[in-house]
């Protein structure tokens, strides 16, 4: 992901809306941006808008098996979605999970996500499935953060792992410790760590997790306040709410990223929002498992930055969660414009490449050369790019091309990388 090369946007935003730029990589790297210049002769001509790559905060790839596999025999909660989860967990080991993670990076690459946050707990194989997410990335050209999470019991009174979840732990955090080590940072590549959730990691073990993370400036992850269940035992066995344990605990910080955060209070938000946590909605899923809409607004005004992610990759369009953050609590409070369309833009692009530990997600020198161009050619020709109409009129099939570090992985709409063989319509491998 170190190329080199010239393209000329027909229109792109920088901050605001320009026309006619010349984007200079070098090395992997954004060396100058021109505006109102014309084409030079070697440059490759991007025809639409052109926006800095978006950043899937969090995934598990695993769970795109699910896709309408879970929508059928009858209703339930969370709790009976869990239950199915569990089980497409242990359908894969490390060849099976190589063909179908690579399916789903090129899903999202061809999307524009030019950057996953993989959030990642099947360790029954070692490092063998974690393995397969990073050459799958390599192989497909999307960046990938590993958010390798901790997980060891099977709720906050300590009781023990079910069957099902035995095959995500590594016994106490000293061996999740040495696993992880055995990990490595490398080109289009970041290691970070996640506390899966306060059910499932004890407070000493979180903090071993956070000073892990935080000794190697890696990104730390947690699944916040998603089930009013979750919420409502830690008072019981902690006295306290899962954001006041970790507050507790010192795990709040401007490098932690707490995915939902829904069920949380006024003192939770003032909590989150002094220690700049950063807060990933994920609507789609959110939607599919019948979560409630957590309040993103009053989360955003106590100062932390919100981004977005595709988390059980039902949906696979970032745009989309961007305007679900918005469009979902239009209906659960009744008001509109919430959220300014920039503000959306940045959730999915600059707050999201920062949560990943990655110089992304704009377009400016020196940061990373990783951008995308949508195109309807009926209307982008004549339209002024507007982030309103950005959020709110295009979706992931009107990316037409995308470039990380500096080579086209997505040309026409379709991936560079070649065909994937092996999934069939049921989504399991062959």
């Amino acid at each position: 992901m170190n190329e080199s090369g010239v393209w000329h946007a027909q229109q792109a935003w920088l901050g605001r809306s320009a026309r006619d730029v010349v984007i200079e990589v070098e090395h992997g790297r954004i060396k100058a941006v021109t505006e109102n210049a014309p084409p030079p002769p070697e440059a490759t001509i991007l025809e639409g808008w052109t926006i800095p790559g978006l950043a899937n905060v969090h995934s598990h790839a695993f769970q795109d098996v699910l896709r309408g596999r879970a929508e059928s025999g009858g209703g339930g909660d969370f709790w009976d979605w869990r239950r199915k989860m569990y089980a497409a967990a242990a359908e894969f080991d490390s060849a099976a999970y190589l063909k179908y993670a690579s399916w789903v990076f090129r899903e999202m690459l061809e999307a524009g996500i030019t950057a996953v946050g993989e959030f990642h707990y099947l360790h029954r194989h070692g490092n063998e499935l974690g393995e397969a997410l990073i050459q799958a990335a390599a192989d497909i050209g999307i960046r990938i953060t590993l958010i390798d999470a901790c997980y060891l019991r099977g709720g906050l009174d300590g009781r023990p792992l079910d069957d099902a979840q035995v095959s995500f732990s590594d016994g106490d955090v000293e061996h999740w410790v040495k696993r992880v080590e055995q990990l490595k940072d490398g080109d289009g590549v970041r290691i970070g760590a996640a506390i899966h959730s306060v059910r499932a990691v004890d407070p000493a073990s979180m903090r071993t997790v956070a000073e892990w993370a935080r000794k190697r400036g890696a990104p730390l992850h947690i699944h916040l306040a998603e089930q009013p269940a979750e919420v409502d035992e830690c008072r019981a066995v902690e006295g306290c709410s899962p954001a006041e344990l970790l507050d507790r605990e010192g795990i709040l910080g401007p490098d932690l990223t707490a995915v939902h955060a829904i069920h949380v209070d006024e003192h939770d938000i003032s909590l989150l929002g002094s220690q700049r946590v950063n807060v990933c909605a994920c609507a789609t899923t959110e939607r599919d498992l019948g979560d409630r809409v957590g309040p993103l607004r009053a989360l955003a005004d106590a100062g932390c930055s919100l981004t977005v992610g595709s988390d059980s990759n039902a949906v696979i369009d970032i745009l989309e969660e961007a305007r679900a953050l918005e469009l979902d609590q239009r209906r659960a409070t009744g008001r509109r414009v919430i959220h300014q369309p920039e503000e959306l833009l940045r959730a999915a692009t600059a707050n999201g490449m920062l949560a990943l530990g990655w110089d992304a997600g704009e377009l400016s020198p020196g940061m990373l050369a990783d951008f995308i161009t949508l195109n309807q050619p009926r209307r982008s020709t004549w339209r002024p790019l507007e982030p309103a109409y950005l959020i709110y009129g295009y979706s992931a099939c009107d990316v037409s091309n995308v470039v990380v570090g500096g080579k086209t992985v997505v040309s026409k709409g379709r991936a560079r990388a070649g065909r994937i063989e092996g999934r069939t319509r049921a989504g399991r491998i062959e």
